[in-house]
This record gives C-alpha cells, sequence and structure tokens, in this order.
C-alpha cells in the first residue's frame, strides 16, 4: 500500500461518498480530525431543520393537532431502518426509549419465552451495560448468568460460545461488533448455534449500525437492540430502536406494560392488552423531539448504502493499519483489532501503555480519538464525513506525538481519576 499523503487524497478523489461530508456539521471547517464517529456522529446539517419544524411548527403552531403525525413516529422511522439499515422488514423495528431499556425488556421477554431454563449468557468483555442488564434481570428471577470469556482483541470465539450452550440457556446477549477492538461476529452463524440449543439472541447494534451489514432477516435474528448516536448520528441521548422478528411478536411479553403498547389504546381499558405487533414493545409518549434527528440520520445512512459505507470503512481501516504498523510499532504500539477486515467491523484499536496520554496528548492537537481500558485508543472513522487523509493526518499526528514524547508531560489515568 502506497502510504503517502498524496495516495490518501487520490483514494479521497476517488471516494463516490465524498459528497456526504458536506452534510455535516463542522466537517472541513471546525480544523479537528474526527475519530470518534463510533461514540458521537457528527450533526447533520439538515437537523437543526428538521427540528425547528417540530418545534416551531408541530408544537408551537399545531399544539394538539400534531399529535396524528407524531403517534406513528416510532414504527414509521423504524421502518425506515429496517429496510435501509439493518436488512428487516416493515413491522420489526421500533424506535423510541434507550439502549439499556430496550435490551431489559427484550431479554425479559426472551427468558419468559424459555421457561423452564435458569440461565442467561452473555460476553466477559462486553460493553459494561450489557452485562449489567444480564446481572440485574438474573437477579431478579432467580437465575444464573454464565459469562463467556473472550479475547480482548480478536473478540468471541464461536467454539467457545457453542460450549457454553445447553438446555438450561434461555437467552444469550452479544455485540455484534465488540466496543473495544471492532471484533466482528458473525450474526447468521451465532443465531444458528443458539436456535440449535433452543436460546434466543438479544443482539446489541449499537456499534454495527450504518457501519457493517447486519441483514437481520437474511440472518434469521430473532431479537436485537440498538442507539442511533454513533454511525447514524441522531444526536447525543437519541432514542434507542429494538427490532423483534415478526413470527416471535406476538409470542412475546414484554415487562413495562404501558399504554403505547396497549391495544385500542384511546379506549382507556381497565386491563392490558398488548396489541399483536411490533408496537407492543412500546412504552409511553414517544420521544417526538428526539425522534427528528435519529429520521434525518436514518435517511442518510440509507442514501449512501451501508454496502457502500462498510466498504469504505474497510479501506479507512486498512490505511490506519497499515500506517500504524510503518510508523507507530516502532514506539510500541500494537494493533489491536483484527487485521482480516471481514472480521472487523467500523474502527480500529492501537495498544500502547501510555494509551490515556496518548490520547490527551492528540486532543490538543486536534484530534479526536477515544481511550478504552486498559491501554486502548480507539480511532473511529465515519465514511459518511471522515477522509482518508483525515485519518492519515491523524496517524502522522500520532507518529509525532510518540517520536518527541510529548505525551510523557501528561498525567496518567489513575491520577486523573484520583
Amino acid at each position: 500500500m502506497d502510504l503517502t499523503r498524496a495516495a490518501a487524497a487520490a483514494l479521497d478523489d476517488a471516494d463516490p461518498l465524498a459528497g456526504f461530508r458536506a452534510r455535516f456539521a463542522g466537517a472541513g471547517e471546525d480544523g479537528v480530525l474526527y475519530l470518534d464517529g463510533n461514540s458521537l456522529g457528527r450533526m447533520p446539517r439538515e437537523t437543526p431543520a428538521a427540528l425547528a419544524r417540530v418545534v416551531e411548527e408541530e408544537w408551537a403552531r399545531g399544539l394538539i393537532g400534531s399529535w396524528s403525525s407524531w403517534i406513528g413516529a416510532a414504527t414509521r422511522i423504524g421502518d425506515l431502518l429496517a429496510e435501509g439499515v439493518l436488512g428487516a422488514r416493515p413491522g420489526e423495528v421500533l424506535v423510541g426509549d434507550s439502549t439499556t431499556v430496550d435490551l431489559y425488556k427484550l431479554l425479559v421477554a426472551a427468558a419468559d419465552a424459555r421457561p423452564g431454563r435458569d440461565v442467561l449468557v452473555c460476553c466477559a468483555d462486553d460493553f459494561p451495560t450489557d452485562r449489567y442488564v444480564v446481572a440485574g434481570v438474573a437477579a431478579a428471577r432467580g437465575m444464573t448468568v454464565r459469562e463467556v470469556p473472550a479475547d480482548i482483541d480478536e473478540g468471541l470465539d464461536p467454539a467457545v460460545l457453542a460450549a457454553a450452550l445447553d438446555e438450561r440457556v434461555a437467552a444469550v446477549v452479544l455485540s455484534a461488533v465488540a466496543y473495544r477492538s471492532g471484533a466482528l461476529v458473525d450474526l447468521a452463524a451465532v443465531t444458528r448455534t443458539a436456535r440449535d440449543a433452543g436460546a434466543l439472541v438479544v443482539w446489541d447494534l449499537s456499534h454495527a449500525a450504518g457501519a457493517v451489514p447486519v441483514e437481520l432477516a437474511a440472518a434469521g435474528a430473532d431479537l436485537a437492540v440498538g442507539c442511533s448516536y454513533k454511525y447514524l448520528n441522531g444526536g447525543p441521548g437519541a432514542p434507542a430502536f429494538l427490532y423483534v422478528r415478526r413470527e416471535l411478536q406476538e409470542s412475546l411479553r414484554q415487562p413495562i406494560w404501558g399504554w403505547f403498547g396497549q391495544r385500542d389504546q384511546f379506549a382507556m381499558g381497565p386491563a392490558y392488552d398488548p396489541v399483536p405487533g411490533i408496537e407492543r414493545f412500546a412504552v409511553g409518549t414517544p420521544p417526538v423531539l428526539g425522534l427528528a434527528p435519529v429520521e434525518v440520520g436514518v435517511r442518510l445512512v440509507a442514501e449512501a448504502g451501508v454496502d457502500r459505507l462498510a466498504a469504505k470503512g474497510r479501506k479507512l481501516g486498512e490505511l490506519a493499519i497499515a500506517l500504524a504498523d510503518a510508523w507507530l510499532a516502532p514506539h510500541g504500539v500494537a494493533v489491536a483489532s483484527p487485521r482480516d477486515p471481514a472480521r472487523r467491523g467500523g474502527h480500529v484499536t492501537l495498544a500502547h501503555p501510555q494509551a490515556w496520554q496518548l490520547t490527551q496528548a492528540l486532543v490538543d492537537r486536534g484530534v479526536v480519538p477515544d481511550f478504552r481500558t486498559p491501554d486502548r485508543v480507539r480511532l473511529g472513522p465515519a465514511p459518511l464525513y471522515t477522509r482518508f487523509v483525515d485519518v492519515w493526518d491523524a496517524v502522522d499526528r500520532l507518529r509525532e506525538v510518540l517520536a518527541t514524547g510529548a505525551h510523557e508531560s501528561y498525567p496518567t489515568e489513575r491520577s486523573r481519576v484520583t
């Protein structure tokens, strides 16, 4: 691979997605090399107008008369996500609540659907919220948690997972893309393995949606959740989404019985009777203001096409890895993500004993990555607005920090916390 900046610029010139960069606020204008799109995506330029329309027209002037357009927003945007991002069918995706709440709802519903089974399985290196929810549901129900070990860099070994599945397992919670290293799990293969054992899988797609193809219907996935503020660019705290395979919907009952999940909700009936479709996984009034930016972000991703985004994302990752090998390895930096692009999600992680200090030094030099314990720097280029020269420049600045020892003057993570 040609590692010159001119070669990176040539990749940008040939990039079919290059035009999307101008549709994001700050991209190319703020001077920041933003490589944290896997934590919080940039704001689309259309978002303020979308919010203003809801606030100034629908709320300020329309008042309660706008309810007719709000009440179906969670399923309407869910269908956009299903078709344009998740490879699901209409009526299988709902937007609302947080990822944590959605995970809780689906995990309890899955456990209830497997009576007589008393074990929940999760990955020991998965995102904390997922593990905490599994532990909380198990504690409340007198169940046992079976944590499957995973390599911090290479991710989950399917054979190790398969060995942990037996007739006691009710449900499995797994991330499609490991939050730390970006290791990608074979969603279809794991789903088949769990189904053979009689268990349901709840997939966390937070680091996958909008970055890699997930194809839920083709994979036969049963349940999934995910956030919308990373690659979907829905904004901080944006409502999450949940997916339930159509054939499972009427047999599952989620634990939070709110009136938006009720059949004939405006009859205000005395007893809870959940609606047959995906709406039964709703709880309360949809977060109308939060849904407006999500719709903008989802439409942008769908317009670009997940396959094209994933293809560019792989190339961005390959460039970051090649530069790290050539420039950073002599300074003790190791690539901590799978090198095979088919096994890697949208971000690349680098390992170094002083990762925290390196992260802070980069921020002070106009590069925004993020830090993950114990000693990892994550680079999260977002194909919608990150250029190849952005990756080149960011790694070049990291090379300069290491060569000069500039990071040595920064406090350690431990001293920062204490």
